[in-house]
């Protein structure tokens, strides 16, 4: 079954940086779309960042356009996202996803999650 670990995460002042990182086991990225969620509670998990698997631009929330940025690297199956300009309102549990087939089995699969705080 498809395996997704993520690392990264913590606590940052308001302005701040951090980078989270995703690695998929048992497959290869190149074979999903791969995204980025975040949860606060008493609120729906929802999508902050995608990329498709074939071509397209990456998409963003509107609340974090020109903040954060989705990337790959293929040698290293991961995927990041960057989040810069950190603000208090980014706080959050962060999960990625992946979304499509490995042969002949497809369904999605969750990261374990990681905790985002933001200072103010």
């Amino acid at each position: 079954q498809v395996q997704l670990v993520q690392s990264g995460g913590g606590l940052v002042q308001s302005g701040g940086s951090l980078r989270l990182s995703c690695a998929l086991s048992r497959s290869t990225i190149s074979r999903f779309d791969m995204n980025w969620y975040r949860q606060t509670p008493g609120l729906e998990r929802r999508m902050v960042a995608a990329m498709p698997k074939f071509g397209g631009d990456s998409k963003y929330a509107d609340s974090v356009k020109g903040r954060f940025t989705i990337s790959r690297d293929d040698t290293k199956n991961t995927v990041y996202l960057q989040m810069d300009s950190l603000k208090p309102e980014d706080t959050a549990v962060y999960f990625c996803n992946a979304r499509g087939c490995s042969g002949s089995v497809c369904g999605a699969y969750w990261g374990q999650g990681t905790q985002v705080t933001v200072s103010s």
